[in-house]
């Protein structure tokens, strides 16, 4: 494992230790990095310790007391963080201790205010720098600072605790910690930004470790199948070509799917199950449209909202014919969660499309272009619309 390898896996798991063991994000951060710092002017001379997270462990405790102690706000715990510093525990002798569970309560706490929580979570988590984050939410470095302040502020003075929640608590709290995940990895795939989705996969396989729940299963499944068809988005999923769709992780997300959707249902496990179903079919005509218009009943009933709807009339309209979804999209057109949603309007301009209404269709994919948010996103509907009105 090289130098880079190591700190990409020691980071998150030694700021969560240091978090918990100073109660202080923004200590745990500058000793984290101070202590990285070392490690890139001492290994590269020393080569790589055969334990490198006790080594930087060590290294960042004694960097935090040489910081408390020209703090006297901090001196109360001086003497305590100086005897575990010199004691060199067996804890740290083999290794240090995972409490990244932790960090990702914290960081998708539900007092913290949504937009903040991916961004924490890349910040903490994923070891993105501020920069980083930023590039991610295509915001300014000066605004990404202001919300990653004002969370770690809004952690301090609601006194947010940093510890996995007890049982009862977990199903009110688990979906916020999810929604922060996914909401990096929509990012990153709307984007066509692979490594920002990658890194939200990377952070779902740490967080199914730590917790093999369910719906942490389905997430990762969710994200794997999608992602799976990265080389190919670019264009409608029916002129996909599927020989450049990830086959490995296909057969990876359709047995999490599986899984996830062993002795229940959930959100994910079943949106996981709708893509499982079109990324196993061998071609377009072949998908299981009724099997996933039966799912999309079935998420409807769990979480019911809009974009569901949309999703389903999407469905519907592949299995029943395309005036008889279009009667159900347009069904959805007061729904203000959809009134500038852009995938609603190009759901509309498709489905006139087949029904030969082209003069409509091009109006709704105009309207879908004004409204959507990525470039990459953009550009594929200029070319649906060039296709329309070459044909007009």
């Amino acid at each position: 494992m090289n130098v880079e390898q190591v700190f990409r896996e020691e980071r998150g798991r030694l700021l969560a230790t240091l978090v918990k063991r100073f109660g202080d994000l923004d200590l745990a951060e500058e000793v984290t990095s101070d202590a990285i710092e070392a490690a890139l002017k001492h290994w590269p001379v020393d080569g790589v310790p055969d334990r490198p997270g006790a080594w930087l462990l060590t290294t960042a405790r004694r960097k935090a007391v040489d910081r408390l102690r020209r703090d006297q706000v901090y001196a109360a715990r001086l003497a305590l963080l100086q005897v575990e510093v010199d004691r060199a525990d067996p804890q740290v002798r083999d290794g240090l201790p995972d409490e990244r569970l932790e960090l990702f309560f914290t960081c998708a706490h539900p007092a913290l205010a949504e937009e903040d929580r991916g961004a924490l979570t890349l910040r903490c988590l994923a070891g993105f720098t501020t920069p980083e984050v930023a590039r991610a939410y295509l915001v300014p470095v000066t605004t990404m600072q202001q919300r990653i302040v004002r969370a770690k502020k809004k952690i301090k003075e609601a006194r947010i605790p940093f510890r996995v929640p007890d049982p009862h608590e977990l199903p009110e709290r688990l979906p916020g910690v999810l929604q922060a995940v996914y909401s990096i990895f929509t990012e990153g795939y709307a984007a066509q930004r692979d490594e920002l989705a990658g890194e939200a996969i990377r952070l779902a396989r740490i967080l199914r470790g730590l917790l093999p729940d369910r719906e942490v299963t389905g997430l990762l499944a969710l994200m794997l199948l999608i992602h799976a068809r990265r080389d190919a988005r670019a264009e409608l999923l029916e002129d996909q070509d599927r020989a450049l769709w990830d086959r490995d992780m296909i057969n990876e997300g359709s047995a999490l799917a599986e899984r996830a959707l062993t002795g229940g249902h959930g959100p994910y496990g079943v949106q996981a199950a709708i893509n499982a179903l079109h990324d196993e079919a061998p071609d377009f005509d072949s998908t299981d449209w009724p099997q996933i218009v039966a799912l999309y009943d079935v998420l409807t009933k769990l979480t019911p909202s809009p974009v569901v709807a949309l999703n389903r009339a999407a469905a519907i309209a592949m299995r029943d014919g395309a005036e008889t979804g279009l009667a159900l999209l347009d069904a959805l057109a007061g729904e203000p969660r959809l009134r500038d949603y852009h995938p609603y309007r190009a759901a509309r301009a498709d489905l006139l499309h087949r029904l030969g209404r082209d003069a409509e269709a091009a109006q709704a994919y105009r309207e879908a272009i004004a409204l959507a948010g990525t470039e990459s996103e953009q550009d594929f509907l200029r070319r649906r619309l060039t296709a329309i009105e070459g044909r007009e």
